[in-house]
């Protein structure tokens, strides 16, 4: 097991290859930003629980979307149609974060991989642009919502929360369809689920992940303020 120290002056991560059967890559090191960004340029995020050291993962398989193959059901089709829901980018980052680490009945003690140490890091990330939050509004409750890591043209997606049928769902089909405007072209799922399988999610070999994440960092980053077009074409 490759052990990274905290406080280091570099951020190395060891090749993804030698990531166990489960895909654990390293442990240790810190949250700082720099580490942050260089985990996921190279494919490796982290996940633990409270009172567990740091862990990086780099899974085989990875899921993935790519956003011209998004799966929209009928009935979830039919919810986008009715105009229910606004939703908004980037309007209540810390929110959405506190509301994904709400918790999960999934989870063991009913509790939550995303840990004070985490929030706060990726409250980081998003004060310097780079992570960004898609909120879910029925009349002025939040009510659903995600968040994730921007790099080049590649999105990589963290949680998700909903509190109103399909909620979520708006959420992420509303960012698939305007990152795929904006011209990304890699959308970083983790972990294969159910759930991600009907929105069009697929699992693939790492090393199909990595070349995709290669041509996806190779894009220039957004640099505009993130902003729905007026007009979603959604469905």
């Amino acid at each position: 097991m490759f052990v990274l120290k905290p406080n280091a002056n570099h951020f190395r991560f060891p090749p993804v290859e030698l990531a166990s059967r489960e895909g654990l890559l390293a442990v240790g090191g810190d949250l700082r930003p720099e580490r942050l960004l260089e985990a996921y340029s190279r494919g490796i995020f982290p996940w633990y629980n409270e009172g567990q050291p740091i862990l990086w993962w780099s899974p085989d398989p990875r899921a993935v979307l790519l956003p011209g193959r998004l799966k929209i059901a009928r009935s979830l089709r039919k919810t986008l149609r009715s105009g229910k829901f606004r939703v908004t980018f980037d309007e209540r980052f810390d929110e959405v974060v506190q509301a994904c680490a709400g918790p999960r009945r999934k989870h063991p003690d009913g509790g939550t991989w995303i840990t004070r140490a985490m929030r706060a890091a990726y409250g980081k990330l998003h004060r310097q642009g780079y992570a960004h939050s898609v909120e879910t509004w029925h009349d002025e409750l939040l009510v659903g919502g995600l968040y994730g890591v921007a790099l080049g043209g590649a999105f990589f997606g963290e949680s998700m929360f909903s509190h109103a049928p399909d909620a979520s769902k708006v959420a992420f089909v509303r960012l698939v369809r305007q990152l795929e405007r904006w011209g990304y072209t890699l959308i970083d799922c983790q972990l294969p689920s159910a759930h991600l399988a009907r929105l069009g999610a697929e699992a693939i070999a790492r090393a199909d992940y990595l070349a995709l994440l290669a041509l996806a960092l190779a894009r220039p980053a957004r640099e505009n303020p993130w902003r729905f077009d007026s007009d979603p074409a959604i469905v």
